[in-house]
């Protein structure tokens, strides 16, 4: 296994062990958190396309059901892995309990690659692997969503072949379905959402008026992109966006919804886009702006290049954008960094909200989701910076602090035989 595959988890419990130490955290609690409660691997044999039967191979990490149902998504991706899942699940414990809602972590993936596949091939395999999780899933004990190569339409199969399985329709199953299926309103919005109210909170707190501030946005999907957008519509100018085609830059700022429209109609990418000058990604990450937003994918800022962002604030919205040997680097530049724990939890939040309504029978106007949401987001943000400052310590931190806290505490009164 590549050391880059190693990366997340070892960055994960480089963090959780500097939290867990300021928090004087007994070893025996140290050690139930730091395990996951369930870890299982299936294999899938598929039908493919040519009359041939294929393998695959399946995960689901429940890393804690402390709080609740354990939540969170699976990703369609050749670097799935046991290590990368176990890391992904914790994460989402923490997250879960940063923005207080009441979920424990869990993670799934599946090892292939999506875009090779046709469309019977992706729900032939999605049924495969959401029969051999019967177990493991349901409104009470597991709720999946989407993640990296999965979406709206997985979600869907997922809900249907797990409803067949119980005899009866179970929207709550998971999170993340189409709209005509019990999705919510606001829901492909929320983690972009939540980076913008982080982003203007965290823009408080530093006495930096947010009109005509400067931010570059790393990634252009759908966190990236609607972030970007709605960072925009608090007076930002956005001088930097980028994709994997690379990085563009326009020092006067970008229309963002004339870029999103530009990506859209050529094949999903930015290539070629001429309203900006293109620089490389590596680039974007040390332009002389207000705020980074680094929305694409792991280990971006390294210690190879913490020490050249010159940025004031960075707000993560992609899992894990920053490698834990840039911390260090990044505190003592001053940078105030909120942590993809927490800048990034719009969208579990807004999860929570989408199964709360499929419990219900009731769903909410996009107008009372955002605010809601907004709410949650903003008390958060609140709670970790309050604990930033009680415990001297940087804003990653403070959120592995108050969600480690929040899990150990509710972990003692629950009890283990």
């Amino acid at each position: 296994m590549s050391q880059a595959a190693l990366n997340p988890l070892d960055s994960m419990m480089s963090r959780f062990d500097e939290a867990t130490k300021i928090l004087g955290l007994d070893e025996s609690t140290y050690n139930v958190l730091k395990y996951p409660q369930k870890s299982v691997m299936v294999h899938l044999p598929i039908m493919m396309d040519n009359g041939k039967v294929q393998v695959f191979e399946g995960y689901r990490v429940v890393h804690n059901g402390y709080l609740g149902p354990s939540k969170g998504g699976i990703r369609y991706s050749m670097d799935v892995n046991q290590d990368e899942v176990k890391a992904l699940a914790a994460w989402m414990t923490w997250k879960c309990a940063v923005v207080g809602i009441p979920y424990g972590g869990g993670k799934g993936g599946i090892k292939c690659d999506p875009r090779s596949m046709s469309k019977g091939e992706l729900e032939r395999l999605t049924r495969a692997y959401t029969a051999a999780m019967f177990d493991v899933f349901g409104p009470d004990k597991d709720i999946p969503a989407p993640d990296m190569g999965t979406g709206q339409q997985e979600m869907a199969w997922l809900m249907d072949e797990y409803s067949k399985m119980k005899g009866f329709s179970s929207p709550a199953v998971v999170t993340g379905k189409p709209l005509v299926l019990g999705g919510s309103l606001g829901r492909v919005e929320a983690t972009g959402r939540g980076v913008m109210v982080s982003t203007r909170s965290a823009l408080a707190k530093l006495g930096i008026n947010p009109i005509g501030a400067t931010c570059a946005v790393q990634g252009f999907g759908n966190v990236g992109s609607i972030s970007a957008k709605l960072i925009a519509s608090q007076g930002l100018r956005i001088v930097a966006i980028s994709d994997i085609s690379g990085a563009y830059y326009n020092a006067d700022g970008i229309d963002v919804d004339d870029a999103i429209t530009y990506r859209d109609a050529s094949n999903g990418t930015l290539d070629g886009y001429k309203k900006a000058t293109k620089i490389s990604n590596n680039d974007l990450l040390t332009l002389n702006v207000d705020v980074l937003v680094p929305a694409a994918m792991e280990d971006q800022i390294t210690a190879d290049n913490a020490n050249n962002v010159k940025a004031k604030l960075i707000v993560e919205g992609a899992n894990g954008p920053t490698s834990s040997n840039a911390d260090a680097i990044l505190n003592k530049k001053g940078i105030m960094v909120v942590p993809d724990i927490l800048a990034n939890a719009g969208g579990v939040t807004v999860s929570y909200f989408e199964w709360v309504q499929n419990r219900l029978g009731y769903f909410w106007t996009e107008e009372r989701v955002n605010r809601r949401a907004d709410r949650v987001m903003k008390q958060a943000f609140e709670g970790v910076y309050q604990a930033s400052k009680k415990y001297g310590v940087s804003m990653r931190i403070a959120a592995y602090i108050v969600a480690i806290d929040k899990v150990a505490s509710t972990m003692k009164l629950r009890g283990i035989y």
